[in-house]
């Protein structure tokens, strides 16, 4: 968790075409925080001949030489370094031969706790929601109503079905007009009574995510009539009109993306005329049907 390197020979001179390396590896959750309490190399152009060289992660953090940084090399000083992982691999090299004596380095490092909750994960951060961040490592947390994903990051919505019955109201993706939660499946209904006409109008913006050469792959919401289903919807065109004389459902699925707004739309519910029931009907040769008991034209009266 902690430790000291140095130069050969040191505090004496380092001898020439030396090299040495130190892979310094800590528990992952950690970092290497590495700093310089004596540093003093060969200054060369770019530090080509005698060098200490920093890496980790796969990428190059410095290469130090001579005693104070130039415009052209860098040395330490007072520079703290910390590793992009839990490993640090220290190169020392001199070449193979010195004009003066120079009396190399002394380093300490130590392993500190890597605070995840301060990081980016493809550009977002790490949690999707709340990130707690401890020694050693993280978890993260969800709102109220929302279920941690098997990915241990996002916060899938915790979509229970919904019956509307009312006669007048509005429907909305979940979170809208927030973006919509990823990895979610949310269905819900909306039931009319016999002899009503359902109309369901999509509002103002439609922005669920598409792809242009397959019809909604991940992201799609589908409504559906029992004799009949409209969709699948997806994309930034506003769907049209949706009118039926029967209950319809909705089921909305997402993905892994996380930036589109998703849906919102109203229905009404208006009662439509009603065709009577004809039970018998008589022949009459009076030129008015009897207000209450008959109805039809002058030659034809049908009983009510």
């Amino acid at each position: 968790m902690y430790g000291r390197i140095t130069s050969p020979n040191f505090p004496n001179v380092y001898p020439n075409h030396k090299e040495r390396m130190w892979n310094i590896t800590v528990p992952k959750g950690y970092s290497v925080r590495i700093y310089f309490t004596h540093f003093n190399l060969e200054l060369s152009y770019l530090c080509e001949y005698d060098y200490v060289k920093l890496s980790s992660g796969g990428r190059t953090l410095a290469t130090l030489c001579g005693k104070d940084s130039t415009d052209t090399e860098e040395a330490p000083g007072n520079k703290t370094y910390i590793s992009a992982d839990n490993n640090l691999m220290v190169v020392f090299r001199s070449d193979y031969s010195n004009e003066k004596a120079f009396t190399g380095f002394e380093a300490f490092y130590a392993a500190e706790d890597i605070d995840e909750c301060k990081q980016l994960f493809d550009g977002e951060p790490l949690c999707n929601h709340h990130c707690h961040n401890y020694v050693g490592g993280y978890y993260c947390s969800c709102r109220v109503g929302y279920t941690l994903h098997g990915n241990k990051r996002t916060c899938t919505a915790h979509c229970w079905s919904q019956v509307f019955t009312g006669r007048i109201g509005e429907i909305t993706g979940p979170d809208y007009p927030a973006p919509y939660p990823r990895f979610s499946s949310c269905s819900s209904s909306a039931q009319v009574e016999d002899g009503f006409l359902l109309t369901l109008a999509f509002m103002e913006t439609f922005n669920v995510e598409t792809h242009p050469g397959v019809l909604c792959p991940c992201d799609v919401l589908k409504v559906k009539a029992p004799k009949k289903q409209f969709g699948p919807f997806c994309g930034k065109t506003l769907p049209a009109k949706i009118e039926t004389r029967s209950g319809v459902s909705f089921t909305f699925i997402t993905g892994i993306s996380g930036a589109c707004t998703g849906w919102e739309m109203a229905y009404t519910a208006v009662q439509v005329c009603r065709v009577p029931v004809l039970e018998h009907h008589t022949t009459v040769t009076s030129r008015r049907c009897k207000r209450g008991v008959f109805w039809g034209t002058s030659d034809m009266c049908y009983l009510r």
